[in-house]
């Protein structure tokens, strides 16, 4: 996935227009036609039409989150272990303390950076945004989306 310019704190978000735009666009537009025709022609089945248009944004919002938190979980594994190489062996067990939402914000930094960025996580209680914002050489993800 390649992108005209470089990946940094401000442009590291993405979205897939395909998932975000256009079926939340249809989903949205299908509540409101349902909605206005249920209002108009009032009964069962016309309430179980809106009652389903809506519920179908459930399994939609699943979609999006169960592979999210796989990938978070993957990503915690691999901070782990790319600080674990690149720490002293005396820092080892503080990288246990790191929570999951900093681990995240560290795979942005560089390897020369993310041993200080870790420490100070630790230390002054990061977010993931606070990390992100410190880094100075960003490393991109370009996998997520």
């Amino acid at each position: 996935m390649s992108k005209s310019s470089p990946q940094n704190f401000k442009n590291h978000g993405r979205l897939d227009p395909s998932y975000h735009m256009v079926l939340a666009t249809v989903l949205a537009v299908n509540v409101y036609i349902v909605g206005l025709f249920a209002f108009k022609h009032l009964n069962f089945y016309t309430a179980w039409l809106v009652i389903l248009s809506i519920a179908v944004f459930i399994p939609v919002l699943r979609l999006r989150q169960y592979p999210l938190k796989v990938q978070d979980r993957v990503i915690r594994l691999e901070e782990r272990l790319r600080l674990q190489a690149l720490a002293p062996a005396e820092w080892h067990a503080q990288i246990y303390r790191l929570s999951e939402d900093q681990l995240i914000g560290l795979r942005f930094a560089s390897d020369d950076e993310v041993v200080e960025l870790a420490k100070q996580a630790l230390e002054e209680k990061l977010t993931r945004k606070q990390i992100k914002e410190r880094i100075k050489t960003w490393r991109p993800d370009d996998w997520r989306i």
